[in-house]
């Protein structure tokens, strides 16, 4: 029940809903800055059919999470690449190694045949 919940609300923070305008303001930062970081890598929105960037709930927050590197840690925009890409680096070796320790457990519980003499 907790998958369930916690997988609808990654959709949701996954949902594109915001145009660039919005985006912006809700960060603090000028359109420009937010195209700048898309050609850097830093973000990735989603695009419409008539090819407008939308940005989701999970973007906003990578958003935020820049910004704070740069004005609140004083980290460049390199640093803050370096930081990101650690980051996601971490949470994909996080998820494996919660498989493998899934996979190991599920080994652990089989019975195994008696050892033949």
């Amino acid at each position: 029940m907790v998958d369930e919940r916690e997988r609808r609300t990654n959709e949701l923070d996954d949902t594109p809903c915001y145009v660039i305008s919005v985006a912006a303001r809700m960060v603090g930062v000028h359109q420009q800055t937010l195209r700048a970081y898309e050609r850097l890598g830093l973000i990735k929105p989603a695009r419409s059919a008539g090819r407008i960037r939308l940005y989701s709930n999970a973007d906003i927050a990578r958003l935020r999470q820049i910004q704070s590197l740069m004005n609140d840690l004083g980290v460049n925009l390199a640093g803050v690449e370096v930081i990101l890409r650690m980051g996601d680096r971490i949470r994909r070796l996080e998820e494996e190694l919660r498989a493998v320790r899934a996979e190991l457990d599920r080994l652990r519980s089989t019975r195994l045949p008696a050892p033949r003499e």
